[in-house]
């Protein structure tokens, strides 16, 4: 009975130990003191509520209640206080209510001094539920608030890249939201992704941000698309020893200097993905070939040319097409050097010269006539790079 009293008298003090207990937390825990981020109204309140609680369980034999405890660490999570200053600041209020309840104690004759030895073997281990309770709660808050944060992030990056921005949402906006510059240089990464979910550059951001260059991604079915500022001194050298690093198929866009023109270097970084040679891994800018621009810039021309170059050769049966069009297409990579051409294809030299006279008769054009050659080269390229659709015939 006599430590129910105590609790008892303390409760009718519960406004003006609400009070005292949120001073002394504030002057021992750093990140309680700021009143920007936890108003002392917000605190005392907690510590009211807290305190009332545990008061009741010893003036009354109250069941343990963690509902303010739970409440306590979502608000702390939603406030961004550290889960380490959330918990310390729990036991100095139980400090702070221990020792008032010594000190009420002694206004009791009847409080034995084995009531006050069990009676602080039982704070202690209701200190233990309630921070457990607290750290739960704070652990979960802090979980659906990260999804938050990353679907958000995900929305904004995605309507960077489609120009697809809300209108109360300018660019400039969602870069601070993103932790982007609000200016350029920036560039666009595209990299394919090998299966479906896997990513092609795993850890590329976190690896960038590390060396002080931001960088917002996006995984998508057949890419991992990524907006990289290029503000740092060294950043371009930074983001392409990442990028190799990673052992993937890579395309990079030109650089820009508006967010606004993002939609546009995704497309040129899809296009410099598309053109990079083989099937291994490599990283490609689109400025490395002056003919993608010229591609990605006119389409329907570069169709056009296409058609005018290559069409009786796209006319074949598959194989035979699929054939000469490999063999045309690793002559120019061979720098026109047939026998090279012949040891990639694993053939005979003589087999790619005839493969590439059965082109010219085709086409009516010489791969010795600069002008045909370079009608052939381009065409071949565009051939590449364009979608089917706009390409006109198959591949």
């Amino acid at each position: 009975m006599g430590l129910s009293n105590v609790g008892a008298a303390l409760r009718t003090r519960m406004p003006e130990l609400g009070e005292q207990m949120a001073e002394r937390i504030r002057a021992e825990v750093e990140s309680y003191a700021d009143d920007a981020l936890i108003p002392f109204d917000s605190l005392r309140e907690s510590c009211e509520g807290n305190a009332d609680l545990l008061l009741g369980r010893f003036a009354f034999g109250a069941g343990p209640d963690v509902g303010a405890a739970q409440q306590t660490g979502r608000l702390r999570a939603e406030q961004g206080v550290p889960l380490a200053d959330t918990l310390h600041a729990y036991r100095v209020g139980f400090e702070f209510l221990w020792s008032e309840l010594v000190d009420e104690a002694r206004r009791h004759p009847d409080v034995t001094d084995a009531e006050l030895v069990a009676g602080s073997s039982e704070i202690w281990a209701l200190f233990g539920r309630y921070a457990e309770a607290v750290a739960a709660a704070y652990r979960e808050a802090s979980a659906e608030l990260a999804l938050q944060r990353e679907a958000r992030r995900s929305a904004l990056a995605e309507a960077l890249f489609t120009g697809a921005l809300a209108d109360r949402t300018t660019p400039w906006e969602a870069a601070r939201q993103l932790g982007l510059p609000e200016r350029g240089p920036y560039a666009v990464v595209a990299a394919a992704v090998p299966d479906p979910g896997q990513e092609p550059l795993p850890g590329i951001e976190t690896a960038l941000r590390r060396a002080g260059v931001p960088s917002v991604w996006r995984l998508l079915p057949d890419q991992q698309i990524g907006l990289v500022s290029l503000a740092h001194h060294d950043a371009e050298t930074v983001g392409l020893r990442a990028l190799r690093r990673r052992r993937a198929r890579v395309g990079i866009s030109p650089t820009f200097d508006t967010l606004r023109d993002t939609p546009q270097a995704l497309r040129f970084a899809r296009l410099a993905l598309a053109g990079l040679p083989g099937e291994g891994p490599g990283v490609t800018r689109f400025d490395d070939s002056p003919l993608a621009m010229l591609v990605a810039a006119a389409p329907a021309e570069a169709s056009r040319l296409v058609e005018l170059s290559l069409g009786p050769v796209l006319e074949l049966p598959a194989p035979e097409r699929a054939r000469l069009l490999q063999t045309l297409g690793l002559w120019f990579t061979a720098g026109g050097v047939a026998a090279e051409a012949a040891e990639r294809l694993f053939v005979h030299p003589n087999t790619v010269r005839y493969r590439l006279r059965r082109i010219e008769e085709l086409t009516a054009r010489s791969l010795s006539d600069p002008s045909d050659l370079a009608d052939l080269g381009a065409a071949l390229y565009a051939l590449r790079l364009l979608p089917r659709g706009e390409a006109g015939r198959p591949r």
